[in-house]
């Protein structure tokens, strides 16, 4: 079992604007880029960037997507207390 992995993030408080921001990463847009201008919490510096983190760290939505991922995938909308978010396995 893995016990860290390394993902980036997009975090939005509405749906719609998550959608949109999925269509874009599906066109092919930089997720990086994209998390800079979109996403409204401090990893948006960092193009998104969480860095590793093991489980019970994240809220159980979010570690339970992130870890189904496989390196390179990028997540459906996953919703918690926070927002929506999109998520990306880095390593």
């Amino acid at each position: 079992m893995v016990e860290k992995i390394r993902c980036a993030h997009i975090l939005v408080e509405k749906e719609s604007t998550a959608k949109e921001i999925l269509e874009k990463l599906k066109r092919g847009e930089s997720f990086s880029k994209l998390a800079e201008q979109y996403s409204i919490d401090g990893s948006r510096r960092r193009g998104g960037d969480l860095g590793y983190f093991g489980r019970g760290i994240m809220v159980k939505e979010f570690e339970k997507a992130a870890f189904a991922l496989q390196k390179g995938q990028v997540s459906d909308l996953v919703k918690t207390k926070f927002g929506y978010h999109i998520i990306k396995r880095l390593d």
